[in-house]
């Protein structure tokens, strides 16, 4: 077990499992550079805590940001990446637009960020990359076409990067969550079941984070999939 303080950047920090994270990684006395849409005053108390304003949407943008975010926070030796979105229909019922938008937040942006940290990320005795994905990786679901693809060419490209990264010190490792009780599903027309055994907490993929964090340095945990005791979806009316 390795208990060093890190300098962690965590995508999608505001809301959900990034929030959930964050706020579990700053509990444990890291620094924590949340990166999210919208400032949010809620982990403000956390003296180690550094907002971060960038929409990871806007493509063009984010190799000249992601420069200066290392420029200012050189200590950076692990990545988080929580940020996504899900929209769910059948693909006729999607827009060009809607399809790229998807696409770019859950894998393109990540590819981004990924290439733009790594060089540094090397050079560090010891640093990780830790992806969020979703059961939607491991099995196409119907209505899930977009949705589905974008997390399987994550899952794809965490495999061949664990395989690149082979011969360093970087980590690479996926961790697959079901459904989560968090606003991800606000506007969606469907979420997990009323009993809490029909979904998981953010605060048990935050335990996962951590478990892959704390594992010894010469071990990589290439894949973790949690899922709800009884998988029961609601329709909303």
């Amino acid at each position: 077990m390795h208990s060093l303080t890190r300098t962690i950047l965590v995508t999608g920090s505001s809301s959900g499992i990034g929030l959930a994270v964050a706020e579990q990684l700053l509990k444990q006395g890291h620094t924590v550079l949340g990166i999210a849409r919208r400032a949010t005053q809620v982990l403000s108390q956390y003296p180690l805590f550094v907002s971060i304003t960038l929409d990871l949407s806007q493509l063009e943008h984010l190799p000249q940001k992601i420069k200066a975010i290392q420029q200012s926070h050189p200590a950076i030796d692990t990545v988080i990446f929580c940020a996504g979105m899900g929209q769910f229909g059948s693909i006729e019922e999607f827009s060009y637009e809607q399809i790229d938008a998807l696409i770019t937040l859950n894998f393109t942006s990540q590819v981004y960020l990924t290439k733009a940290l790594l060089p540094d990320l090397k050079r560090k005795n010891h640093s990780d990359l830790i992806y969020i994905g979703s059961e939607a990786a491991l099995k196409g679901s119907r209505k899930g076409a977009i949705y589905c693809a974008s997390k399987f060419a994550l899952r794809g490209f965490t495999q061949a990067l664990r395989e690149d990264c082979g011969k360093s010190n970087v980590r690479v490792s996926l961790i697959n969550p079901g459904m989560v009780k968090t606003p991800f599903f606000d506007d969606l027309s469907f979420e997990p079941g009323d009993h809490q055994s029909n979904s998981i907490n953010p605060e048990d993929v935050a335990e996962a984070v951590g478990y892959v964090l704390t594992s010894p340095t010469h071990l990589v945990i290439d894949e973790i999939n949690l899922s709800p005791l009884n998988k029961v979806v609601k329709f909303k009316k």
